[in-house]
């Protein structure tokens, strides 16, 4: 294994262990949701995306919009680990007051780009952030995570529509594709078909990857940059719960905080 995706590996570990302990100590949250992207996050902020702890409106920086805000945890857990926020602070997650909410809060949390949380509404917010840099010839480049369930909005196909006629070449889409939302599968409760030629009919240059391989995702990234003229829609195939035995795959953890001795459990398999 190469350095850098130890590097990665082992951040995205501590991310994964982050939501844990922040789901547990506030006792509600989404931790599913959280964990199945855990890596891509990882792949984000410590490889991918250029980006100043210290300087969080450096006006240089790429930019990330968690569409599927409901994921804040592995959000915060990464901007933590970045130095955006002391990891200490994360145990606050969901406390009256502070600054780390249910859902992300661009006004109140260093390095949250964008206030979501209302599903299908980010792949709106990132047109016009990719778009915004288009006219202003800037270098920097736009991200955005939809989760599967989200993409059964209307919104997301309007603006799906937009970033392929605008040819918004610097924006990067993720679907965490791991199949269940708050109320069963994807496939049960609206069926997205094969998502994949969705976008692709739309005009996306589309990718499919296993969401949970850092080398994956790197190289979904540098395909993504050398396409020109039309967006990069990444399907990343994901488990709901990844890295926890007991929540891998189980729809329940969707929206339920893991008691006391489920953390204890969750963070011992987490260990190495």
């Amino acid at each position: 294994m190469t350095d850098k995706k130890s590097f990665l590996k082992e951040k995205a570990r501590q991310i994964r262990r982050h939501i844990i302990t922040m789901t547990g100590a506030a006792g509600s949250g989404h931790p599913g949701g959280s964990l199945s992207i855990a890596d891509i996050v990882a792949a984000l902020y410590f490889e991918i995306m250029k980006h100043d702890p210290a300087n969080p409106n450096w006006p240089e920086r790429d930019r990330l919009v968690l569409s599927k805000g409901h994921a804040a945890p592995a959000l915060y857990a990464a901007l933590a680990e970045a130095g955006y926020f002391p990891v200490e602070k994360l145990v606050e997650l969901r406390r009256l007051g502070s600054m780390l909410q249910g859902h992300p809060d661009m006004t109140s949390t260093p390095g949250v780009e964008a206030s979501t949380g209302s599903l299908g509404q980010g792949l709106s917010i990132a047109n016009g952030m990719a778009l915004a840099g288009k006219l202003d010839g800037a270098s920097w480049r736009v991200y955005v995570i939809l989760g599967d369930g989200e993409i059964q909005e209307g919104q997301v196909w309007e603006a799906a529509m937009t970033s392929v006629h605008r040819g918004l070449d610097n924006l990067l889409a993720f679907v965490d594709y791991n199949g269940l939302q708050i109320d069963g599968t994807v496939t049960d409760v609206k069926s997205l078909g094969r998502v994949a030629d969705r976008f692709a009919s739309f005009g996306w240059h589309v990718l499919e990857i296993d969401g949970h391989d850092l080398d994956q995702i790197l190289e979904a990234d540098a395909k993504a940059r050398e396409t020109k003229g039309r967006p990069t829609l990444v399907v990343a195939n994901t488990v709901k719960g990844k890295g926890v035995s007991f929540m891998e795959g189980k729809v329940d953890w969707h929206g339920v905080a893991p008691k006391p001795e489920q953390v204890e459990q969750a963070l011992a398999e987490l260990a190495n």
